[in-house]
């Protein structure tokens, strides 16, 4: 609280030292409003301020400052106005006035009227048809705004009021597939599907990959198809689920029309194939073949456009030497889910459970009876230990090379 002092007991500096060192026997008394500056100027006058030293002022700033509680800068300041007018009043002027509002609602919402009329051209634009209003058609209404500038112009757009009715994106329920994350329960055979686009050339589109992904197993078929219609996607897809060893129960895809059309609906309810789109606003629903497509797909195939007249070429290659090595030789992570201290769901990828797909789908209890009918282990196993893991990757690699020399050389001529 700010306070005032008997004077008559502090005349000396002796008696202010006394004071800042807490000896001094002084009373204090709260003041009346604006008596501040008068005691500090009245103190200034008392100890003849201008006339000490250096030390002495140093002593005397230090007791204004313990018993007025202003700063040191404040207080330098008020000191500085009592040396020139000898005395200290408050210089602060009024309250700042608000700028005075030059354009009103009626020019709002003429704007708005005229953004809706022409709907919302750039400002410059805006500009201009508010200037050829007033200027070229004489219409007043226009005057404040055809001298507006366009970073206002901005402002009053930006305005909740300006903002006026818009028309919001009409959703369109489509009634193909059920929105909703697949629940494999540990059985194979629930598959998450996506594309690949292998780039345009001026204008003219690549080919395209399917990438099917088994998500207990990561058992992975790869398919590449001319265009992404159904003319060519229905084909390969029947192809690519046949290629599967057990039984198929899910089929789950984005959003993409390329998936959410009806004859891809009937394939997939003629073969009792459960058939199910990812959720707004869950990245996570597709994120394992999203993940395939990065480290198998661009990984083997790149970033570079490949003619979509390759496709058959392509998918020979993906078919043939691909698909029997990510799902025989290609080790993968498998997670295993714990319970932290809180209660919450980890995953932890171990190295003691990292194989390849096939090994993974031996692992699963009854998993022969997930097969599909005729098929068993053993003849599997003949196709999974034929060739060794190096043996697969050095014959994948060649004949990579030699489909890109093959893509290179068509390029070329």
């Amino acid at each position: 609280m700010i306070v005032t002092l008997n004077t008559q007991s502090l005349s000396s500096l002796d008696a202010v030292h006394a004071f800042l060192a807490g000896t001094a026997p002084v009373s204090f008394d709260a003041p009346v409003s604006g008596a501040r500056y008068a005691w500090l100027a009245a103190t200034l006058r008392q100890f003849r301020y201008d006339a000490l030293k250096r030390a002495d002022k140093g002593l005397i700033q230090d007791y204004l400052r313990k018993v007025t509680g202003y700063s040191r800068a404040q207080l330098t300041r008020l000191i500085g106005q009592w040396q020139q007018a000898r005395h200290i009043a408050d210089r602060r002027g009024p309250p700042n006035q608000p700028f005075v509002r030059r354009y009103t609602e009626a020019d709002v919402r003429r704007l708005v009227e005229l953004d809706r009329l022409h709907g919302q051209l750039s400002g410059p634009a805006t500009k201009k048809l508010a200037e050829r209003a007033f200027q070229v058609f004489g219409d007043t209404a226009f005057e404040r705004l055809a001298g507006i500038s366009v970073a206002h112009l901005y402002n009053l757009r930006a305005s909740q009021r300006q903002r006026g009715h818009r028309e919001p994106t009409r959703a369109r329920s489509v009634a193909i597939g059920e929105r909703r994350r697949p629940q494999p329960n540990g059985a194979p055979g629930y598959l998450r599907v996506d594309s690949v686009h292998q780039g345009d050339w001026d204008g003219i589109k690549g080919l395209y990959v399917i990438n099917l992904v088994d998500a207990v197993t990561q058992f992975e078929v790869v398919v590449a198809v001319e265009r992404i219609s159904e003319h060519f996607l229905i084909p390969a897809l029947q192809h690519a689920l046949a290629a599967f060893p057990f039984t198929v129960r899910g089929f789950h895809s984005d959003n993409g029309s390329e998936y959410i059309n009806h004859q891809l609906a009937a394939m997939l309810d003629k073969l009792h194939i459960e058939f199910t789109k990812s959720r707004a606003r869950r990245t996570n629903d597709n994120a394992l073949v999203e993940s395939k497509n990065a480290s198998v797909v661009r990984k083997h195939l790149g970033y570079s456009r490949i003619p979509s007249h390759h496709a058959q070429t392509v998918n020979a290659f993906l078919r043939d030497h691909l698909t029997p090595y990510l799902n025989y030789h290609r080790p993968c992570f498998f997670p295993e889910t714990i319970l932290d201290a809180k209660g919450r769901q980890r995953r932890r990828y171990r190295y003691e459970h990292m194989t390849t797909p096939y090994e993974r789908l031996k692992a699963i209890p009854d998993s022969a009876a997930s097969l599909k009918p005729g098929l068993t282990f053993a003849e599997l196993d003949r196709l999974a230990y034929a060739i060794t893991d190096n043996q697969s990757a050095e014959r994948l690699q060649r004949q990579r090379e030699i489909l890109f020399q093959r893509i290179r050389s068509k390029k070329i001529a």
